[in-house]
């Protein structure tokens, strides 16, 4: 992620891959697609991120207009995570990945990659 009095990069997908980079980045989105998430249902949806990246991810989205945070003062305290109209738009990023990526072939032997069984695609984007 660049540094205050950085530049970022030129190229569209080198700035997206600074701002959603490693696997969580993606799922995190993906699951926010479904409408707002309370921190630990998205933990809940994520298993093997640690709370330590999903709060890295999460306040690098806020700070980038991706999401955006809501605390509810009750007790206990909420807080909310929602995507933004920006980061909406990562709707149909991530519905080209799922689409090429089911047309590729499954490997097979020593060099394959173990993959995921499933994966709930995201919903149609919401009219604003």
């Amino acid at each position: 992620m660049p540094s205050p009095g950085e530049t970022w990069p030129e190229c569209g997908v080198a700035r997206f891959l600074t701002l959603l980079d490693g696997p969580w980045a993606t799922l995190i989105v993906r699951e926010l697609l479904h409408g707002p998430l309370r921190f630990s249902e998205l933990k809940d949806a994520l298993p093997g991120v640690s709370a330590h990246t999903l709060t890295n991810r999460l306040r690098r989205f806020e700070t980038y207009g991706i999401v955006t945070r809501s605390v509810y003062a009750e007790v206990p305290p909420r807080v909310v995570y929602e995507l933004t109209e920006v980061g909406q738009g990562l709707s149909v990023v991530l519905d080209a990945m799922n689409t090429w990526a089911l047309s590729v072939p499954r490997a097979t032997g020593d060099d394959a990659v173990p993959l995921a069984s499933s994966c709930d695609p995201a919903p149609p984007v919401r009219a604003v």
